[in-house]
């Protein structure tokens, strides 16, 4: 086990009269890591996109599918989770050191109440290793430099992406931060990825009143994309089977598994 850097902010730091994704996030998933303002928000939001609790569940559950996939059949020892979130029930460490002790995981974030809740994250398998580094998903080649002091950048790493890059409003910028990430880590690594679309197909319409609503009365602003847009971020990489697909629907343990309007992909550097 490593101690990490340390966390940067404390509690002085962080705003609770506004909601925060992260926070009305942890409430959505059953979580007891928020404010009154962040269930105020979540139940508003809610109310408006009545799947988005089923949304935060199946992009969990994706979470956990793709790690064991990329632990047992792929044989990967290391992760780089981008936008870690709070923590919670079998984060991406204690899944892939349940297969593989050995695993290798550094968590990246740079929300000031998720510094304070970093500690949690840094509890490993006698065999392997996690870290927590503060850092914004902007500066690519900054994270993968500073996570090179935990992975060993010579291997394949996983790259985790989960509902993050809705955050970078810029598809342009989005598309750049994908590619300078994967193009710092060697062939045969993978990126993990699950983005929110207004796409009618698989129900997201309502994101985009949500969202509007949410950008007006809750931080950071955010923003859906249709599948197209989505599919750019997988360029150059070669989607794993079933490709680019609602995130409850890849691979799922039911083959009743409804849709839900996040999609989700695990896709391999050549």
């Amino acid at each position: 086990m490593t101690e990490g850097h340390p966390p940067a902010a404390g509690p002085a730091a962080l705003n609770t009269s506004v909601a925060h994704n992260a926070r009305v996030w942890n409430y959505w998933i059953g979580g007891k890591d928020h404010y009154e303002v962040d269930q105020r928000v979540g139940e508003h939001v809610a109310g408006m996109f009545p799947v988005i609790r089923a949304v935060a569940r199946a992009d969990r559950d994706f979470l956990g599918r793709a790690v064991r996939y990329l632990a047992g059949e792929c044989g990967i020892r290391q992760f780089l989770d981008v936008g870690t979130g709070l923590p919670t029930v079998d984060n991406t460490h204690e899944m892939a050191q349940r297969i593989a002790p050995e695993s290798r995981i550094v968590y990246v974030d740079n929300d000031p109440i998720v510094l304070v809740h970093a500690r949690s994250l840094l509890t490993s398998s006698p065999e392997g290793v996690t870290d927590y580094i503060d850092a914004d998903v902007r500066d690519p080649e900054g994270i993968v430099q500073r996570a090179g002091d935990t992975l060993d950048l010579g291997r394949p790493v996983a790259v985790i992406l989960l509902g993050i890059l809705n955050f970078v409003l810029d598809a342009g910028e989005a598309r750049d931060i994908v590619r300078r990430l994967m193009a710092e880590v060697p062939s045969g690594s993978h990126l993990v990825l699950t983005h929110p679309t207004y796409d009618g197909d698989v129900g997201g319409e309502g994101n985009v009143a949500a969202m509007e609503f949410w950008n007006a009365n809750a931080t950071p602003p955010i923003t859906a994309r249709g599948r197209a847009e989505i599919a750019a971020f997988l360029d150059g990489l070669e989607p794993v089977e079933p490709g680019l697909v609602p995130c409850s629907q890849w691979r799922p343990e039911s083959a009743a598994a409804a849709p839900v309007p996040q999609f989700g992909a695990v896709a391999r550097k050549p």
